[in-house]
């Protein structure tokens, strides 16, 4: 396809570190030519069976119930976080002071509680009578310009009710202006409380009557327990939905609905009405304190998966519907290829062993296992791994075109080269979708640029194919029409549905599509802005090495820490080269790093830092700052050292017998060679650049 055509003629664009001839070969005729192995942090294979003892979980401060967002991310119940949002599903010290639970079914009328009066007063004690007028203004502003259709321009608007040192009057506070105001959320940072308008409020009156939306939020608010929340009846199916939907989304770690008919419920009046209660294993007996929310334990699952041929978003989506949790719910130290067999180190949250374990046999129609699985105390974070390990088929090896040479010798220096002298470290073509039509770095550059209805539409641009997938996404670029794609769109599709059914909601306007990147987790939508960036490291470092060589030139940054084996080192470890430093030869190719965009990062002080500046301009990014707010993307950026090299590489030729029968009776019997080569990468280098650098030859 032409898209492939495009992409090879820019990779193939980027220059090499070795000057051997290399050969030609065929990579991934099928994913068991390519497995791929995670090293985890103790230098271990994480496909080796563990004890298979099961660890006791200990108690997490950070784990109880968190407001779930559009991106499924979680806020904590700890206030001595950085940044701690305070809302109704936040457990805070005022929780004693709500009325207890009793035995019968509490409802939420129109009036207010003597407890919320008592709240509401408490603004007029802890507030000067200024700042609590300058409190009411600004939420009647709010709401004023929600009731006229103003959309609020920029950034949210927010107003500071200033520092409370007092932990326990902050907590009370909180909790006052969420009771009178329940269309508004607070935030709290270094002891300063900041309010801001409730979006979730504002989503939920498009779906009810704002009476309802107001109930509902100071319900959730009490947090009473055996208490129930009864919207009010609905004929309509597909409305009822839509409410579950919402209810479940943003709150299903706290509520729980249901539907049930009116007393008075007949076949001609189908009226049913939707009950929220909250979820009994979160409020079993009474109140919590703060510190009995934080002793509150939270459940992580350690496994080793397996997959193939499977993309490893597309293998969350599916584990989160059967194990009924969310795809941030897992976490990981890498990503790992489609095109191939693969087995990475996971941790999934609030799920025992017992229970995946229960979904082994499901998972392998899937092309999936999962093993090693055993109780831990935290979740994974990206680059906690020491490295991958590769057991690699080359098939049909052959010589490059109008080479002579024996063909074992030219694998044999090839292969010896880059041991001794290393491989460009380029990111690999997999980070940007390579085959596809649409490129992921060119979605993180319109997020950067924040377009982000284009951004939107390049993610669902179809390819050229006549499946149900793409069909379901060229309808949906003829005719934007969400709710109609939804009905198209395959249901191991999660990430396009999620995409979709936000659209559904919030219209294919520029806020409706920021809404709708938010259905995305955070790693997912930082990952197409670090795809961008990668594009441009790979540009930068093959100029780098066209115009400089091997030479290390005044100018050029190093890094000073000899030990140091992935991306993430501080900018002290960084030193900016003089010319001294040049005449003296004092630093080696091998120490040489070059900046991975970012707003925390410094560039080199030669050609090369130009270079990053008119690329930047070309793109349209002279003044970014590489922080996206409206999707809460900050990216501080980092170094990658431009040259690495394999470890413990192992290789040896193979020869296949391929029989082709010419006409009955006869045969021509034709030997092909094939290569089986295993080497160890450290965390974040690629294979298939590394086999690019011996082989010389682009996939």
């Amino acid at each position: 396809m032409e898209e492939d055509t495009d992409f090879r003629i820019r990779f193939s664009s980027l220059g090499f570190i070795t000057d051997h001839i290399g050969f030609r070969g065929t990579i991934k005729s099928s994913p068991s030519d390519f497995v791929v192995i995670e090293i985890d942090e103790q230098g271990q294979l994480v496909n080796k069976s563990t004890s298979g003892l099961i660890n006791k979980v200990l108690p997490e401060p950070n784990n109880f119930a968190k407001k779930t967002k559009l991106d499924f991310q979680n806020i904590s119940c700890q206030e001595g976080s950085n940044q701690e949002v305070n809302t109704f599903t936040k457990c805070s010290d005022d929780d004693q002071n709500h009325q207890s639970g009793s035995e019968k079914e509490d409802t939420i009328n129109d009036g207010t509680s003597k407890g919320e009066e008592e709240k509401v007063h408490v603004l007029g004690n802890l507030l000067d009578e200024k700042t609590n007028d300058l409190l009411t203004h600004f939420a009647f502003d709010i709401k004023e310009k929600w009731n006229s259709k103003t959309e609020l321009i920029g950034s949210s608007p927010e107003f500071s009710l200033g520092r409370i040192l007092d932990k326990n009057q902050r907590a009370i506070l909180h909790s006052a202006v969420r009771q009178k105001f329940p269309f508004l959320i607070t935030v709290g940072k270094n002891s300063e409380i900041v309010v801001k308008p409730n979006l979730e409020y504002k989503e939920l009156c498009h779906l009810v009557s704002e009476e309802e939306a107001l109930d509902f939020f100071k319900y959730l608010d009490a947090k009473k327990e055996n208490s129930k929340f009864t919207f009010k009846p609905d004929m309509n199916k597909d409305h009822r939905k839509a409410v579950h939907h919402f209810v479940n989304k943003k709150f299903g770690n706290l509520v729980e609905t249901k539907s049930f008919p009116e007393l008075n419920y007949n076949a001609a009046n189908p009226n049913i009405a939707i009950t929220v209660r909250f979820r009994e294993k979160k409020h079993k007996h009474r109140k919590r304190s703060l510190f009995e929310c934080q002793d509150q334990k939270v459940i992580y699952t350690a496994f080793t998966l397996r997959k193939e041929n499977l993309e490893m978003f597309e293998a969350l989506g599916f584990l989160a519907i059967k194990l009924g949790v969310i795809p941030s719910d897992f976490s990981y130290a890498g990503l790992k290829d489609k095109k191939a067999i693969t087995y990475q180190a996971m941790v999934v949250r609030k799920v025992s062993p017992e229970r995946l374990k229960n979904i082994e046999k499901e998972i392998e129609k899937k092309r999936m296992n999962v093993f090693n699985i055993r109780s831990v105390d935290d979740s994974l974070r990206l680059g906690q791994l020491k490295g991958n390990h590769f057991d690699i088929i080359i098939r049909n090896v052959r010589n490059q075109i109008n080479d002579s040479t024996n063909l074992r010798e030219r694998i044999l220096e090839a292969i010896e080269n880059v041991k001794n002298k290393g491989f460009v470290n380029y990111y690999g073509p997999q980070r940007f979708g390579m085959g596809r039509k649409v490129h992921t770095d060119q979605i993180g550059l319109a997020l950067l640029k924040s377009e982000m209805v284009k951004a939107v539409k390049l993610f669902l641009t179809p390819e050229d194919l006549d499946d149900p997938v793409n069909r379901a996404k060229k309808y949906f670029l003829q005719t934007e029409d969400a709710k109609g794609t939804l009905s198209l769109m395959p249901e191991f599709k999660v990430r396009e549905r999620a995409l979709l059914e936000s659209l559904y909601r919030f219209g294919m306007t520029e806020e409706g599509c920021i809404q709708a990147w938010f259905s995305f987790p955070h790693s997912m939508r930082i990952f197409y802005i670090h795809a961008y960036s990668s594009k441009i490291w790979n540009e930068a470092v093959s100029y780098r090495l066209s115009t400089y060589g091997s030479r290390v030139v005044e100018g050029d940054l190093v890094c000073l820490d000899e030990d140091i084996d992935d991306e993430h080192f501080p900018s002290s470890k960084v030193h900016l080269v003089t010319e001294e430093e040049e005449s003296a030869s004092t630093y080696a190719i091998h120490q040489v790093v070059l900046p991975v965009l970012g707003y925390n990062i410094q560039y080199p002080k030669n050609k090369v830092g130009q270079w990053y500046q008119d690329t930047l301009s070309r793109d349209g990014l002279q003044t970014c700052r590489f922080k996206v707010p409206t999707l809460k993307l900050n990216v501080p950026g980092c170094y990658r050292q431009i040259l690495k090299h394999p470890h413990n590489v192992s290789y040896q030729l193979m020869e296949e017998h391929d029989t082709d029968v010419k006409t009955e009776g006869s045969h021509i019997d034709e030997t092909t060679l094939s290569l089986q080569i295993s080497f160890d990468l450290d965390a974040s280098c690629y294979a298939t650049v590394c086999l690019r650098e011996i082989m010389k030859h682009d996939f």
